[in-house]
């Protein structure tokens, strides 16, 4: 049969993860999927755990390209409609994804689609969000981390009253699914993001382009969250210093032009600031605790 999707799961030294979300990808959609694992160079036996599993294809990177970058070359070539983009230490719950590809149908200007994203303990991760602005930008990154539920950071999270289906600025890159002509259309992801803001970016680019991205919490999917990032202070503090470039890159970027150049200088100082309390504040780089609580929502298997 012809595949109708092509999920692309980047991994990197994912060997705890992989298999459960492999599993739960034939679980969540009764339509003939394939699958390319787009591996970063693990060194664990994640490969081994994708080699050898029907409709599995695995791509060496040979290196650690970066989040983006896997993804990209992971969809090069596919002639799938719909590419759906993933972290290995997500689960979907079943027929998850063929609620995500039937609210495409209610959606004909969707490039993007994401579902609800649950944390281990069942809350509802705020996945969904309004585009950047300098205003809330700097109301989230100086509040956040104290106030969660500030006004900036509520407005900015899309935090507010009962998840809904509909138009948002941008959706996780943790899980997304993507229409393939789209996303060819503006280049794939940014290959410039290392890791972070590459999902704001798209998401972006996209919009101007004239496509949408649409929220679709009923879809639902388990993200255990950074399992190949933290496992060490260094690591941690690479992230947090990858996080606030990526950050910087993208803000520059909408604010070019030699006028704005002062403006640009701002962000930089600012970014460099909250990076550094970032170093002594351990919450100044987790600002995106759940703050909306629902009905506890558990997927069978959880972390």
């Amino acid at each position: 049969m012809t595949a109708d999707v092509r999920v692309v799961v980047v991994t990197y030294n994912s060997e705890g993860f992989l298999g459960p979300f492999l599993d739960s990808v034939a679980e969540s959609s009764q339509r003939e999927i394939a699958i390319t694992v787009s591996d970063n160079g693990s060194r664990d036996g994640s490969l081994a755990i994708a080699e050898g599993r029907p409709g599995v294809t695995v791509l060496r990177n040979g290196a650690n390209l970066g989040y983006g970058s896997a993804a990209n070359r992971g969809a090069a070539g596919a002639a799938e409609e719909w590419l759906v983009i993933a972290n290995p230490d997500v689960r979907l719950t079943p027929d998850c994804l063929d609620t995500l590809l039937e609210a495409a149908e209610r959606w004909p200007t969707a490039g993007v689609l994401g579902p609800g994203i649950l944390t281990p303990e069942g809350e509802l991760y705020p996945s969904a969000r309004l585009l950047p602005s300098l205003r809330r930008g700097v109301g989230h990154a100086t509040l956040g981390w104290v106030w969660p539920s500030n006004p900036w950071s509520t407005a900015y999270r899309n935090d507010r009253g009962e998840p809904r289906e509909g138009v948002v600025g941008w959706l996780s890159g943790s899980f997304m699914v993507v229409h393939r002509a789209a996303f060819e259309a503006v280049g794939g992801f940014d290959e410039g993001f290392f890791m972070y803001f590459e999902d704001v970016d798209l998401c972006d680019r996209l919009g101007r382009q004239g496509w949408t991205s649409v929220y679709v919490p009923q879809a639902k999917v388990l993200h255990v969250g950074g399992h190949s990032t933290t496992k060490d202070p260094a690591s941690a503090d690479l992230m947090a210093r990858t996080h606030h470039r990526s950050a910087y890159r993208y803000l520059s970027g909408r604010y070019a032009g030699p006028a704005r150049a002062p403006l640009r200088w701002a962000i930089g100082a600012g970014l460099t600031v909250r990076y550094g309390l970032s170093r002594v504040v351990a919450a100044v780089a987790h600002t995106a605790v759940p703050t909306r609580r629902i009905r506890p929502t558990r997927i069978d298997g959880g972390a």
